[in-house]
């Protein structure tokens, strides 16, 4: 069994409780508490900071070879598949998720250290064509020290793909989890420390600071000696991070929010869709940035596929993430429930028809959970806030569409560009929309796919940068260009 708190925070190499304020994680699926967390200050920060600087300029880790870096990859994979079990029990836990989502991110993760690892010992860097009499060569060196900020919604997987790609470029990292939900980060935390130790290399290479973002996530942000931050999350917070690494002139990577489309053309397979658009969106309870919170359906189509959607919808097992008939889950805390439950009183306002769902469900077996029933709005026209906001709970709005240009034109009318789903047999069709279609990741007659070897990010207010690919390693690295002189006649002013 992997240790959780009193241990708190992995700082410069060292596991111990952060000298900030405590923070009580609970169980969403009862209220009860789990931990109680201390976060780190921002002294702390500047501590981890300084140690991570010295890791990244060390001989054992600056002169490593890639092959060699990818070994220390691999046994990172390994010690999360031997503790994946622990691993997924925790992040229910924390988050209130469904063990079978759960079990699946963890899988991700480990997948995502070893397709890094793959990418790492087989990544080249070129001779570029000369112009001269010289060879002139592009190489790419780590950046030193990376800052990566994750969400509370998949912590083990979001660690994953920041952590493995970050290490493989030659870095150390300072990973802030998220202060709702920082137990499975901490546990990787943990395996990741292991792995260093058994490969002999420095341990500031990784430190876990928990805590509030506006007080350590700042601290990262501008600590002088992080050359990048990469942040998944809200895009107001992606903002202020955007204009702290301003004034740095350090790059950055933003996965923020979305309003995500999933349109239903009048060909589609009917049953198909009606699946993929409830798995969408009320999947993980809807917290997930790529939701496919907005339901286009064509309007011959409308009436009798929103009966049937919704017939289907009031069926969803709604329980706790540890029981295996469940389908949604608690939200990930009370104060994110009442949230969500707010925007479903504004629809109210702004006119929305609630055909299912509306309220948190009633019984002794929900009474101390962040629970709230999978809900189908229709009725409201496309700039309300309810269509227009980003709700992250288990809420979709449906609105009709007349023909392909009212369509695209309404589903691009937003701020957001993250995901978006095609439900089609039309091949043409769905190539075409999809190529109108303003969004990072298209989906077809499919959703919520992920393949760690597939770019991912958004558009517009979706977010800056791409993650995951064989490219996901250069993200994390700086370009250099050599040029070898091969003349033997001397250059202008020469003696």
């Amino acid at each position: 069994m992997l240790r959780t708190p009193p241990d708190e925070a992995l700082v410069a190499g060292r596991w111990r409780r952060g000298g900030g304020a405590p923070t009580r994680t609970l169980d969403p699926a009862t209220g009860s508490p789990l931990a109680t967390v201390h976060a780190v200050t921002p002294d702390e920060v500047a501590e981890a900071a300084r140690a991570a600087a010295e890791a990244a300029a060390d001989p054992r880790w600056r002169d490593l070879l890639p092959h060699l870096r990818a070994r220390f990859l691999h046994r990172v994979a390994t010690l999360i598949e031997e503790h994946a079990e622990h691993l997924a029990a925790l992040q229910t836990a924390d988050t209130g998720k469904a063990l079978t989502e759960t079990r699946a991110l963890v899988a991700s993760a480990a997948a995502t250290f070893r397709y890094t690892a793959a990418a790492l010992e087989t990544a080249e860097d070129a001779l570029t064509p000369s112009r001269g009499a010289y060879v002139t060569m592009s190489v790419h060196e780590p950046l030193g020290v990376v800052g990566a900020i994750n969400p509370w919604n998949s912590p083990v997987a979001s660690d994953a793909q920041k952590l493995a790609p970050a290490l493989a470029a030659g870095n150390a990292v300072l990973l802030k989890p998220a202060e709702w939900t920082p137990l499975v980060s901490l546990a990787l935390g943990r395996l990741i420390t292991t792995a260093l130790e058994e490969h002999r290399l420095p341990p500031a290479l990784l430190s876990v600071l928990p805590g509030p973002g506006r007080v350590v996530g700042d601290a990262i942000v501008r600590d002088e000696r992080v050359g990048k931050v990469v942040f998944t999350g809200g895009t107001s917070t992606g903002r202020a991070l955007a204009r702290a690494a301003a004034d740095k002139l350090m790059p950055l990577s933003l996965e923020l929010g979305g309003k995500s489309p999933t349109i239903v053309l009048p060909d589609a397979d009917v049953e198909q869709a009606l699946a993929g658009v409830m798995y969408g969106v009320f999947s993980s309870s809807g917290q997930s940035c790529i939701a496919g919170s907005r339901l286009f359906v064509a309007r011959p189509l409308y009436d009798d596929f929103l009966g049937a959607l919704v017939e289907r919808v009031r069926k969803l097992r709604v329980g706790p993430g540890t029981h295996p008939d469940t389908q949604v889950a608690p939200l990930v805390h009370h104060k994110h429930r009442d949230s969500v439950a707010a925007y479903v009183d504004l629809a109210r306002q702004e006119g929305a028809r609630v055909l299912c769902g509306g309220a948190a469900p009633e019984g002794p077996e929900y009474d101390s959970g962040a629970y709230y029933l999978p809900t189908v709005l229709d009725g409201l026209p496309n700039d309300t806030r309810t269509c227009q906001e980003e709700i992250f709970g288990p809420v979709l709005v449906a609105l009709p569409y007349d023909d392909e240009d009212d369509l695209v034109q309404q589903a691009n009318d937003s701020v957001y560009g993250l995901a978006c789903g095609i439900w089609t047999r039309d091949h043409r069709a769905a190539w075409r929309i999809a190529r109108r279609i303003e969004a990072g990741t298209v989906w077809i007659n499919t959703y919520k796919q992920f393949s760690i070897s597939t770019p991912f990010g958004g558009m517009k207010d979706s977010g800056l940068g791409r993650e995951k690919g064989r490219d996901g390693i250069r993200a994390y690295q700086r370009q250099k260009s050599l040029y070898w002189g091969t003349s033997t006649t001397p250059l202008p002013w020469a003696g």
